[in-house]
């Protein structure tokens, strides 16, 4: 609260007594420490070599070394959930995040919208004298709030921080990345053939920012949220950081287990007697559902020896390029290290390392080239990626391993990311450091711990009472407990109560026993009255190998009627557990106003999905006014989406050219028969969809693509397009820029459009054909 003015006024200044308290700036107290979170992404608990696993990590181990290594702490299973209880201090249901930012629904638990009520920690601490900044990726703004036009209360600029730098989504291309500097989209520094990659870029900008507020005020404090895009998919890195790894995953995910389980014991993070996770452990994919429902094929694994040689050649690739990532995301966030204690500032630094959930199973079975094909629920055949093997990692790909390689780095738990009733989903890695106040002892803390935890332990470290009010919005009590006496005293309790609801999944933790429904995430089964309901006593049995349900009826009893209780205080219902393109189409606000004519300028701000026009399964034509003003004109005129998907409407070798990117492996491609010669031009590609493709490894719509210049028919041809979104979280709508150059391998060079002028483009939707309107669009070019 701002204080009251303490000075004298008189009619005359010379008179008067100044008070600066009520105008100044918050000031942190002498000797505040920095804050610095490093969030990993899709990184299991058995991945980095500081927690047993093959990635060597040293930057981690320098700072587990310089700490402490927390053995049970826990997330929410997925990302967006995971993250807001790590910067607000509540439970994911309570910030509205029951789900990411994108699947948003109009109830309180899965709203995606964090109330203004549960205040973020950047936004505590700005208002206690710190600096704040946000770099990396996001992923709590809803997908229909991230253009440019939306209201930004929700992007990081609106919720505490004073810079940003990364990316809204859940994802980012390693290569190409759609990045936000503060509240406007800028483009990389560089290219991928210049030597970009994201890790690098990040890392730069963090140290950017600190540095900048240094040479400033070089003794106040700052909170950095470090969040990284790896490792989620895609798994984008300079090959030779995944050569390294030649050699390391030959025996298989089921065999490096076992070595990962063994370094795990001999550092202390497990007891000597937990067991490995049996692969497909409820049987399936044999198994059903109440109701005879098939278990979902993504989320089973290949035993090892049923591989044939190139789909063992073909997993053990995507594990070095997964492995490579990693390791060179690690050297990347050493490089802040350095700088951090280069610059005498990481004594006193409170440093907290955490992944926001369990490793990722987006992949399935068999992997993929495109994990947007898990989005649009197209199945990945080995045979396909393997013609792709040698392109893993890089600038074409958008690749993701195989289930397998998720369970093998979530050693030795059952399942993966999504699983919110599993350990494999929900246990986690975490460091904590802060070599002023904390000895580096080597002890490993075994205290159960979770993300929601972490703000009210950092507020207790630093001595901070939140706020009962945060501009203006009574603030929500906090839902996590500090942990900081951990930090010095390995034998103090954990936490006894934590709450999970997710993706129709349930699941409570109390006093050492977790009780979780056998239902798979994402799966349709519904039916909820009939979920079978596991009880493991996690204290003792951390791989989950015996479930007592039967032996303890009472318990399971009492912990279910505890899971309602809690889920009316926090927002847990209702259930969800719709598939992934069932919920990417659900019926949500879009962020633009409904309409079947949009229009677009050239050099505009990208569009995200979400915002822009939606194309999927239905009739659409794209028009544009265009005036070629030589014969070497040639770029983008039109592009929606990346190299995961998309279609784009462009001139080169002055063929006016459309290509469908059908889920980054099938590009099909239309070329007018006609050079396009120099003048105005109203130039439109009209798709008309007749039904549904037949082929099952292609599924969407069909229909006849014909290209016309001025109203004449240059090309045609039937294409398919996907079934779902393109890549809500990559590459947007474009007219005109070289960032939609991706879309299509046959140009990877930067390619705006030249040699010309394009007015605006026009998409309808309406269903009606081209030659119906194209009138209208040749009068607002001639017009304008």
């Amino acid at each position: 609260m701002t204080p009251e003015f303490s000075g004298r006024i008189e009619l005359d200044i010379r008179d008067s007594v100044p008070d600066w308290a009520p105008y100044l700036a918050p000031k942190a107290p002498d000797g505040a420490p920095n804050v610095v979170f490093v969030v990993w992404d899709d990184v299991g608990y058995g991945t980095m070599d500081c927690f047993g696993g093959p990635v060597r990590t040293p930057t981690m181990s320098r700072i587990a070394d310089a700490g402490v290594r927390y053995s049970n702490f826990h997330t929410t299973a997925l990302c967006s959930p995971t993250r807001a209880s790590l910067l607000t201090g509540r439970n994911a249901t309570s910030n509205g995040m029951a789900t990411i930012a994108e699947f948003s629904s109009g109830f309180p638990g899965i709203s995606t919208r964090i109330p203004f009520e549960n205040g973020f920690i950047s936004e505590v601490l700005l208002e206690h004298g710190y600096n704040t900044y946000c770099v990396g990726k996001w992923h709590l703004t809803p997908g229909e709030e991230t253009g440019m036009a939306a209201s930004k209360r929700r992007w990081p600029l609106g919720r505490g921080f004073e810079r940003f730098y990364g990316f809204l989504g859940g994802e980012s291309s390693g290569w190409y990345p759609d990045l936000i500097h503060d509240n406007h989209p800028v483009e990389p520094p560089a290219t991928p053939d210049e030597g970009y990659h994201i890790a690098q870029d990040l890392s730069d900008q963090a140290i950017r920012f600190i540095r900048d507020a240094k040479a400033v005020e070089p003794d106040k404090p700052f909170f950095l949220y470090f969040s990284l895009d790896a490792a989620h998919a895609p798994h984008h890195v300079f090959l030779e950081w995944a050569d390294r790894y030649k050699g390391t995953f030959d025996s298989g995910y089921e065999a490096i287990r076992e070595t990962i389980l063994a370094r795990q014991k001999e550092l202390g993070l497990l007891p000597q007697d937990t067991e490995l996770s049996g692969i497909n452990p409820h049987g399936e994919p044999g198994v059903t559902g109440p109701d005879g429902q098939p278990w979902p094929m993504l989320d089973t694994v290949r035993p090892w020896e049923s591989l044939g040689d190139d789909e063992k050649r073909l997993f053990i690739r995507m594990a070095e390029v997964f492995a490579g990532y990693v390791e060179y995301t690690d050297d990347q966030v050493g490089r802040v290290m350095d700088f951090l204690e280069s610059s005498g500032e990481l004594d006193n630094t409170i440093i907290v390392v955490v992944s926001d959930n369990g490793a990722s199973g987006e992949g399935g079975p068999n992997g993929t080239f495109n994990e947007w094909r898990f989005f649009n629920n197209v199945p990945t055949p080995t045979s396909l990626t393997l013609e792709h093997i040698d392109e893993l990692g890089g600038p074409k790909s958008y690749n993701h391993y195989n289930t397998g390689w998720a369970w093998a780095f979530d050693t030795p738990f059952p399942y993966w990311k999504r699983w919110a009733g599993y350990e494999g989903g929900i246990s986690d890695m975490c460091l904590v450091s802060w070599p002023a106040k904390v000895p580096a002892d080597g002890a490993v803390r075994p205290q159960y711990v979770h993300a929601v935890d972490v703000v009210p332990t950092i507020y207790d470290l630093i001595g901070i009472t939140p706020p009962s009010t945060i501009n203006g919005y009574d603030q929500r009590v906090l839902e996590g407990e500090s942990f900081a006496a951990s930090l010095t005293d390995p034998t103090v309790p954990g936490k006894r109560t934590q709450f999970y609801s997710m993706l129709g999944q349930r699941s409570l933790y109390e006093d050492g026993w977790l009780a979780c429904t056998m239902h798979p995430p994402l799966s349709g089964w519904g039916t909820f009255e009939q979920d079978v309901w596991e009880l493991y006593h996690v204290e003792v049995d951390r791989s989950q190998s015996t479930n007592l349900a039967d032996a303890e009826p009472e318990r399971v009893q009492a912990m279910v009627a505890r899971w309602f209780e809690l889920a009316e205080q926090y927002n847990g219902l209702p259930l969800d557990d719709r598939n992934a393109l069932e919920q990417m189409l659900a019926e949500r606000p879009s962020g633009t106003p409904a309409r079947d004519r949009y229009v677009y300028y050239p050099d505009c701000a990208s569009v995200p999905e979400q915002s822009a026009v939606a194309t999927a399964g239905r009739s659409y034509t794209i028009s544009a006014g265009v005036d070629v003003g030589s014969a070497d004109a040639e770029g983008v005129i039109f592009a929606q989406g990346g190299v995961a998907g998309g279609h784009s409407l462009f001139v080169q070798d002055q063929r006016l050219t459309y290509v469908f990117n059908w889920v980054g492996t099938h590009l099909q491609t239309i070329t007018a028969d006609r050079a396009l010669e120099p003048g105005p031009h109203v130039i439109t590609a009209e798709f008309v969809a007749q039904g549904r493709s037949e082929d099952p490894m292609m599924a969407g719509a069909k229909g006849p693509l014909t290209l016309y210049v001025d109203g004449e028919a240059v090309g045609s041809d039937t294409i398919v397009t996907q079934p779902g979104a393109f890549c809500l979280v990559g590459d947007g709508l474009c007219v005109g820029r070289d960032d939609a150059s991706p879309v299509s391998p046959s140009y990877t060079a930067p390619f705006a459009f030249t040699g010309g002028t394009i007015d605006k483009v026009v998409v309808d939707v309406s269903g009606e054909r081209y030659r119906d309107h194209e009138a209208e669009v040749r009068g607002w070019f001639i017009l304008d």
